[in-house]
Order: structure tokens, then C-alpha cells, then sequence
């Protein structure tokens, strides 16, 4: 099953179109089968060419940033489109469409003064349909940042889409996590959360701890939202002209209005943990030990005892084959020598 997955075209994946959200506990083998059908969903794959503006965008928001589309327009202008959006016909208004995926491409075209169509496939799907499409395509990624999957978790919820449980199960995670995603944004609240952006490489605990900090009502949300816009626009500013960055300062604009946002707030640091001193190692003493003028053996003593290395060769293997014998000679010599 793995295997053919993993050959399934980018249709396969997302173009969940007519079908209803697998009950629990349902097979992922049903899933397939239902996402493979949902192909007949798109008008024979064709891949079209549409006016950018009879494309309009009404989805559950799920990035917070797509401001930054010049890499991606550069590319399509030097070489071409080479992903199709995925679009559904309008539902009232002939000759229009309403963007399932893609949105990043689209806005990218939209800014380009030498692409003037926009490729697609246009899907014959519902409402519902378009929200698993657009799911799909959002599990596929791997550059969505935690907030923004808290984000997208708690909108769906608000718009109706199933309760926590279900929308836990089509994103495929653990109820737990979604409530916990869900109380977090909840916590912080959507103003703060825009204002400070995506903030890759920020994960749950720090954005728990904060929002734990607000919480406590020590400090005014506004204001933590008036530093978050003052702090990501200066950093947008100073990388847009080349400026240097102060040392161990991130070069993420988002990423310097969460640390700002997070130091006013309050948030107390994570206790630093005791570090054993280990005690101060003796040196190893190591003693040759030859036999007839050649190194037969080396006497290697540390911390944790004694050691004889007497590498490898004939007599090493005599040595394990009587090693038992020997030990207790030994011991015997040494209870003879203490006594006497």
C-alpha cells in the first residue's frame, strides 16, 4: 500500500472530491479507494488556462504569510507553471471559479506583469469536497508551522466542518493534540498570532508558555500586538536593504516578533537543570610489559581499574583459553604476598 501511494499523482492525494469524511475507524485501505475514485471528479485532467481574475478565493485561511511571492513568481516567469491549481466551477456565476489550492501560485501569477493565464484543473466538487481537497494538499506540505496548523485546526472547527474529533481524524492526528493546538491559538488570540506571523521552528512548548503567560493577565494583548507589528516590520525593513543582523538575532522576520513578544510577555525561563560535577578524571597510566625485548603485553591502569592489553597473537589466545587458571594463580600469589 505504501508503495502505491507514493505513486499516486497529485491528484490522487488531494481531489477528495464527493465523499464523506471516513467514519471512526474506518480502514486507511477505504481512504484510497475513496481518494482514487475522487479523480473522476476533474474534467479528464485536462489542465486548462484561466484568466487569473475569474478565480475567486474564499478558503479556510491556512497560511499566515503569502505576502512573499517574489522567488515564486521569478521561477514561473523563468519556467513556467509547472504545477496546476486546483479550482471548482461557481457555484452561481458562469465562467468563474473558486480556488481549491493553489493559492500561492495564484497570487504569485497575479503579480507577474509576463503570465497572463493561470494553469489548472477544474474539479466538479461541493463545498465539503473542497475543504478535504484543501486538507489534503495542507497534510502534504511540510512547511506549515505549528501555529499555523493550530490556526487551521481551530478554523475548521468554527466553520462547521466537524467537531474536534472528526477534524482530528482527517488531519490524521490525535484528538489530544488538536485540543491542545486549539486552546493554545485560543489562548494567544488570532490578532497576536497574525501580527507575529508563522514563526517557523517555534514548536508548542514555547507557544503554550505564552500563551500560559497571557493567560495570567499580566500583561495587555494590544500591546503585546503593537510589538509583534512594530518588532516584524523593522526586521522586514532591515532585511529588505541589506542591513546586518545583530549577533544571534534570527533572520526571520516572524521569528524576531515572537522572541519580542515573548520576552515583554513575561515568560519566565525554563529552569536550568543542575549539572553533576563529574569528579576530575586521575590520568591512565599505561606500562609496557616486554617479554624477551618485544612488547608482549601493555598494563593500562584508570578510573575504573585495571586492564591488560595483550593484543592479538598466539599467546593472547592462550591466555583466554586459561584465563580462569591463571586468575586464580594469580589471586593466589598476591593472598601469599599480602600474608607474608
Amino acid at each position: 500500500m505504501t508503495t502505491k501511494k507514493k505513486r499516486m499523482t497529485l491528484l490522487d492525494g488531494l481531489s477528495a472530491a464527493g465523499h464523506a469524511p471516513p467514519a471512526p475507524g474506518s480502514s486507511m485501505m477505504s481512504t484510497n479507494r475513496a481518494l482514487r475514485s475522487a479523480r473522476d471528479a476533474v474534467d479528464s485532467y485536462q489542465v486548462w488556462e484561466l484568466d487569473p481574475d475569474t478565480i475567486e478565493d474564499d478558503r479556510i485561511a491556512d497560511r499566515l504569510d503569502v505576502s512573499d511571492m517574489a522567488d515564486l513568481r521569478d521561477a514561473i516567469e523563468t519556467n513556467g507553471q509547472t504545477v496546476p491549481i486546483l479550482v471548482r466551477r461557481h457555484p452561481t456565476a458562469p465562467d468563474r471559479y473558486l480556488l481549491v489550492y493553489g493559492r500561492r501560485r495564484l497570487q504569485a501569477i497575479r503579480n507577474s506583469s509576463k503570465v497572463q493565464t493561470v494553469r489548472a484543473l477544474i474539479a466538479s466538487m461541493g463545498e465539503d469536497a473542497a475543504v478535504r481537497a484543501q486538507i489534503s494538499e495542507n497534510m502534504a506540505r511540510r512547511d506549515l508551522s505549528f501555529i499555523e496548523r493550530a490556526l487551521f485546526a481551530q478554523e475548521l472547527v468554527e466553520t462547521g466542518f466537524g467537531n474536534q474529533t472528526q477534524v482530528a481524524e482527517v488531519l490524521t492526528v490525535t484528538k489530544s493534540s488538536v485540543s491542545m493546538a486549539i486552546s493554545i491559538a485560543e489562548l494567544i488570540g488570532r490578532d497576536l498570532i497574525r501580527a507575529i506571523g508563522p514563526a517557523h521552528g517555534i514548536g508548542r512548548p514555547r507557544w503554550e508558555a505564552l500563551g500560559k503567560a497571557i493567560q495570567t493577565g499580566r500583561t495587555n494583548p494590544d500591546r503585546l500586538i503593537k510589538i509583534a507589528e512594530t518588532n516584524r516590520s523593522e526586521a522586514e525593513e532591515s532585511m529588505l536593504v541589506g542591513d546586518s543582523l545583530a549577533q544571534n538575532e534570527p533572520n526571520d522576520a516572524s521569528l524576531r516578533a515572537f522572541e519580542a513578544v515573548f520576552k515583554a510577555a513575561g515568560v519566565p525561563d525554563s529552569p536550568a537543570k543542575k549539572v553533576k560535577q563529574a569528579p576530575a578524571r586521575k590520568p591512565k597510566l599505561s606500562v609496557v610489559l616486554p617479554v624477551e625485548g618485544r612488547t608482549t603485553a601493555k598494563l593500562v591502569r584508570s578510573d575504573k581499574g585495571v586492564s591488560l592489553d595483550l593484543g592479538k597473537g598466539p599467546f593472547a589466545d592462550w591466555i583466554e583459553s586459561n584465563g580462569q587458571d591463571l586468575i586464580e594463580e594469580l589471586h593466589a600469589r598476591w593472598i601469599q604476598h599480602r600474608e607474608g
